[in-house]
């Protein structure tokens, strides 16, 4: 039997009731989405509150599905405090990153954990990176550090190409959370796996040397 943290069951808790309330209410789900127009306007508390809604169930599933794999990978190392401190950031990375690359598209929007769900995959990632992974369809297991800058160099290539209706800047706004705050929270990973820290780092660099240079 898998255990879950109280810290994971309430996050959990919360994201089914804030995204059961966005199903039945479309004025509260319009009202607390991640809106360019809206926190332009002022509504800040859209960068927070978009990450507890969700589109449908199969959106809300697989991200707490995600979650539910990985949060003990960080609860063990750092603990619960800790854990939930990276949560909140890597949500609020990708609302920035998304309201960055987005910002002067006001009817831009969108819902869901998935920011802060792949900060926790991230620093999961980040301190076991020779965790043997698995992806549906692919039937040989896969080390964890290669799967994250996959994972990362495919989400600069959604965002560049506007890939699906799927919020790429906010994945990768929350995998830079999650990296960073880990490092912060776990300085000695720099002595103790440096060339992983490096690796992980090389998407994060190519993102933001690509929007440099106007390909973004």
């Amino acid at each position: 039997m898998y255990n879950l943290h109280a810290a994971t069951i309430a996050i959990i808790a919360a994201n089914i009731l804030v995204s059961l309330r966005g199903f039945n209410d479309s004025t509260f789900f319009e009202r607390y989405k991640f809106s360019i127009g809206g926190i332009r306007a002022g509504q800040r508390e859209r960068t927070v509150t978009s990450g507890f809604l969700h589109v449908d169930i199969s959106h809300l599933f697989f991200n707490m599905f995600t979650l539910y794999f990985f949060a003990n990978v960080v609860i063990n190392s750092f603990g619960a405090s800790k854990f939930v401190i990276i949560y909140f950031i890597s949500l609020l990375g990708g609302s920035l990153l998304a309201l960055f690359f987005h910002k002067n598209e006001p009817y831009y929007s969108a819902v869901g954990a998935s920011g802060a769900v792949t900060g926790i995959l991230y620093a999961a990632i980040l301190l076991h990176p020779n965790m043997q992974l698995g992806i549906m369809f692919i039937p040989i297991p896969i080390p964890a550090y290669a799967l994250g800058i996959a994972y990362l160099l495919y989400s600069i290539y959604g965002m560049k190409s506007r890939l699906g209706n799927i919020g790429h800047s906010a994945h990768f706004g929350g995998a830079i959370g999650g990296y960073v705050v880990t490092l912060l929270f776990k300085p000695d990973l720099f002595i103790n796996d440096t060339w992983i820290v490096v690796l992980l780092a090389i998407p994060i660099v190519i993102l933001f040397v690509l929007e440099k240079m106007g390909k973004i």
